[in-house]
């Protein structure tokens, strides 16, 4: 297979990387997005798109495809975006509107599954046929593979795993419901319960409160997963928090999925064992069968920010 783009279109970044037919990045380019306009958004990955071509032409090869992961949910014929909740694509029919831009195939995919196929290929899963991948950001996002193929269901909306019901009456989401998983094993989750130590005043909440200057509002994910790399005892339970929910969703999932290997990426993962090693612990609890079938081992995903490009880079270029 030969080279081709990868990008992932954020809200407020779009990130690209020319991938090699092994999974190797061999250039990058970066935009920012632009204001929710579904024209301008297209350009901006055309002009993403001929930076990359030209690095690569420069290297004497050329571009075959363009893969492009999104946020959002994908129509099962892999030419629409049908809902974005961040970007302003309602029934946006991305793959004709990039096609005529780059002159090029294009491959659009879901963020997560993009993400979850490249961890296949070239990441974590790479030895093993079938897995499940949970991304914790901002919210749960999920990608299965199952006899090495990736479920994209009926209607290319499958591995929505965010949106488990964990919890009824629990925190209500954003999609409308309650108490879905990614309200409670996510970044989001991660912050709002940091911060409502902070805000109570509880003394146990000392550190997290100096760190923060006193102001709630500016705790993040990431300076609460470094208290708890530096041993504060608030802040670590906080994340053992998230990683005891992550593991009993997991262990929901793995009921029905059977996977091989369960990968967690997404920057709370940036936590390592402050995460994993809660997630292990009860997921073990509350796998079904437990004691009497394998165990399945729950692992940080290798690839990083660069899943979702590499990964749809290679389902372009597995599609041409």
């Amino acid at each position: 297979m030969g080279i081709c783009v990868g990008v992932d279109i954020g809200g407020t970044k779009i990130a690209a990387s020319a991938v090699d037919g092994q999974g190797r990045v061999l250039h990058q380019a970066r935009r920012e997005t632009p204001a929710q306009d579904p024209d301008l958004i297209a350009r901006a990955v055309a002009d993403v798109t001929e930076e990359l071509h030209r690095a690569v032409a420069a290297d004497g090869g050329s571009v075959a495809a363009l893969g492009a992961a999104c946020a959002g949910f994908i129509d099962q014929a892999g030419d629409t975006v049908v809902f974005a909740p961040n970007l302003a694509w309602r029934d946006e029919p991305l793959k004709a509107r990039l096609e005529d831009l780059v002159g090029l195939p294009v491959v659009i995919e879901n963020d997560a599954n993009a993400a979850a196929w490249g961890e296949f290929r070239f990441g974590a899963a790479r030895d093993v046929d079938d897995m499940l991948l949970l991304t914790l950001g901002t919210g749960v996002g999920g990608g299965i593979i199952v006899d090495s193929v990736l479920m994209r269901g009926a209607h290319g909306m499958a591995a929505e795993v965010g949106h488990l019901r964990v919890v009824p009456d629990g925190h209500r989401c954003g999609c409308g419901n309650k108490g879905c998983f990614e309200m409670y094993a996510s970044g989001s989750a991660l912050v709002r319960e940091a911060r409502a130590l902070v805000a109570g005043g509880s003394p146990h909440a000392g550190t997290l409160s100096d760190r923060c200057g006193g102001d709630p509002a500016r705790l993040t994910g990431q300076l609460v997963t470094e208290v708890a790399q530096e041993g504060d005892p608030a802040a670590t339970e906080l994340l053992e928090d998230v990683g005891r929910w992550t593991g009993e969703g997991a262990a929901s999932l793995a009921a029905v999925l059977d996977p091989a290997l369960i990968v967690v990426g997404g920057g709370v993962s940036a936590a390592g064992d402050l995460v994993l090693e809660p997630a292990r612990n009860a997921f073990g609890r509350h796998l079904t069968g437990r004691g009497h079938r394998e165990i399945i081992p729950i692992v940080r995903a290798e690839l990083g920010n660069a899943a979702g490009m590499i990964g749809a880079a290679d389902l372009a270029a597995a599609r041409t």
